[in-house]
């Protein structure tokens, strides 16, 4: 199947009754156990370049990496730029082969919000790419808070953006290590009333991992950016790989002791958005 667009993947999910997971990447190690694991659960995968990523890799490598994992995928793969700041983000995404930008516009007036996300979004589709925007802003945990996002503007930045996909603000955070959260259903039902386009939920580590396969298979939630669990698997397994032979230098041998750990704890995270 290879790449994909947002679109590609997030229709069939909204019209089936599922999710698709946006898995936040770093690095080499992670998106290959992100592939392998979405095709041992044969499912669609969104890898996500996120700024912390890009600080560390330059978009351009990042690109032909996605694209790389993606062509050799027995399953579609989405190459998506997470939280693009700047239009110059996007482009230098899309000259870089990625088939997804998302436009975070969240902390901007509503209007200004519509007209940068809806130049992005036509950008992105005249380079045959998809654009996910955002309305409210979703916070981070113990640094900015959040606001909630509101129906009637998340209709209206739906309607007047032409994005493919509507991350919203119902309760979820940025970096949440626990699951003791949940999601705003009522909030989410109130949105989810007045369009019919695809809802993400940014901060999806935090969300109970019961509430995330109640909502793939019942809400217009199509897409689940997950992160900090799976760094955190990743963590646990190189600390245990480092940890285990105080003279192994190779970091090639130690990084490939953190592929298993990770691809069964992201298995666990897809098996959740899959359809009844």
């Amino acid at each position: 199947m290879s790449l994909a667009t947002l679109r590609d993947v997030l229709q069939p999910a909204l019209r089936d009754g599922y999710a698709v997971a946006g898995l936040v990447t770093l690095g080499w190690e992670d998106m290959r156990a992100y592939v392998a694991a979405a095709e041992a659960e044969h499912v669609p995968i969104i890898l996500q370049a996120g700024p912390s990523c890009r600080e560390h890799t330059p978009l351009p490598v990042l690109g032909k990496m996605f694209r790389h994992l993606a062509e050799a995928a027995s399953i579609p793969v989405v190459a998506h730029l997470d939280h693009g700041y700047t239009a110059e983000d996007c482009r230098i995404a899309l000259e870089s082969g990625f088939t997804s930008v998302m436009y975070d516009g969240s902390r901007k007036a509503l209007q200004q919000n519509i007209d940068e996300t809806a130049a992005i979004a036509e950008m992105a589709h005249s380079a045959g790419a998809s654009c996910e925007g955002e309305i409210g802003f979703v916070g981070y945990s113990g640094g900015e808070g959040s606001a909630g996002t509101d129906p009637e503007e998340a209709a209206r930045f739906a309607r007047e953006s032409g994005v493919d996909a509507v991350a919203i603000s119902v309760g979820n955070v940025h970096l949440q290590q626990d699951k003791e959260g949940g999601l705003d259903e009522l909030r989410i039902r109130a949105i989810e009333a007045l369009t019919d386009v695809p809802l993400v939920i940014h901060g999806g580590s935090g969300v109970p991992v019961a509430q995330r396969q109640a909502l793939a298979r019942g809400s217009k939630i199509c897409k689940f950016n997950i992160g900090t669990e799976l760094r955190m698997a990743f963590g646990q397994a190189l600390r245990a790989a480092v940890n285990a032979d105080d003279a192994r230098f190779d970091r090639v041998q130690i990084l490939k002791e953190t592929h298993d750990p990770v691809v069964t704890a992201t298995r666990r995270v897809l098996q959740a958005f899959k359809g009844a």
